[in-house]
Formats: structure tokens, C-alpha cells, sequence
């Protein structure tokens, strides 16, 4: 497969790198989810331009799920977008690579409704990795820079904020 590196569909999948960076740079959650959320209209259009219906279905979830997870954190909300992506994947997968980001949307889901700070952002990293191999499938060059530079810098903050808590630790222990 050829890859035209300055189409429509790749230059809105550099536009999500950006948004996605700067998402993971987040070390207050909050900020994290608005970033989130950007980043995933940009995926929207990305895949819908790429022809992938399923990357598509997940990113809009994904959308939902982080402006949903800003206002609550009731797990019957979290779990209700788990059901609609599995909805979803058996509608729309034809494959099992096709569940791929629909196992990433869910696994952010919970991580974005049920933690907080580095365990959040640990399990964010294992719905990153399945983003990537949907990526590489893809054929999404700017999505698999995004989800192997979110995996770097997300390694790195979560490696502050564990840094950073430790400190509180060590100044509120003496």
C-alpha cells in the first residue's frame, strides 16, 4: 500500500498527534480529558477519511466517554459505553485486528471513570499499545507516530508523577 504523506486524511491524523501529545503531557486529569477529548474528533475524521468504519465507531465513543467522564465518574456510565462499543464491534468488526480499538476505547473507559493520576495513565498505556497495532494496520502514519509518542510521553509522565508523589510521601512522613 502507498501512503500519500500529505493527504487530506494524514494531515488530520498529524493534527490528533499534536492534540494527543499534549494530552499526555497532562499531569491534572482534567486538562488530560479535554485534550483527550480533541484529540479523538481529530481521530474521527482521520479514520472516517481512511475508510475504517470500526476506528471510527471507537473514536466516537472515545469522544463521548471523555467529555462524559468531565462530568461524572458513575461506573453504570462507564459501563454503558463499554456495552456500546461491544455493540459496536459486533456490528461493525470483520476482523479480529477490526477489535483492536474497540478493546482500546473500553480499556480507556474504565481507566478515564474508575482511576485517577498514574493508575489511570498506566492503563491508558495498555489501550495505547492496542492503538498502535490498529494504526500500523491502518496504514495511519500520523496515528501510529501519535500512539508511540503518547506511549513515550506518557511513560515519562507517569514516571513524574510517581516521582512527585513519592516526594509528598518522604515530606509528609518527616
Amino acid at each position: 500500500m502507498t501512503i500519500d504523506w500529505f493527504s487530506p486524511a494524514q494531515c488530520v491524523g498529524y493534527i490528533a498527534f499534536v492534540l494527543g501529545v499534549t494530552a499526555f503531557m497532562q499531569r491534572d486529569d482534567r486538562r488530560f480529558k479535554q485534550y483527550m477529548a480533541a484529540e479523538c474528533f481529530a481521530y474521527i475524521v482521520h479514520f472516517a477519511l481512511l475508510g475504517n468504519p470500526t476506528a471510527v465507531a471507537s473514536s466516537t465513543m472515545s469522544l463521548l466517554r471523555s467529555v462524559l467522564a468531565l462530568r461524572t465518574r458513575a461506573l453504570w456510565v462507564a459501563l454503558v459505553i463499554v456495552a456500546a462499543n461491544i455493540a459496536l464491534g459486533l456490528a461493525l468488526a470483520t476482523s479480529a485486528a477490526a477489535w483492536l480499538p474497540l478493546a482500546a476505547s473500553c480499556i480507556g473507559t474504565l481507566a478515564l471513570f474508575l482511576l485517577r493520576g498514574v493508575p489511570m495513565r498506566l492503563v491508558m498505556l495498555c489501550g495505547t499499545f492496542l492503538w498502535i497495532g490498529n494504526n500500523l494496520m491502518s496504514g495511519s502514519v500520523g496515528g501510529t507516530a501519535l500512539e508511540t509518542v503518547i506511549a513515550i510521553v506518557n511513560m515519562r509522565t507517569i514516571w513524574l508523577m510517581a516521582r512527585e508523589e513519592k516526594r509528598l510521601r518522604a515530606t509528609q512522613a518527616a
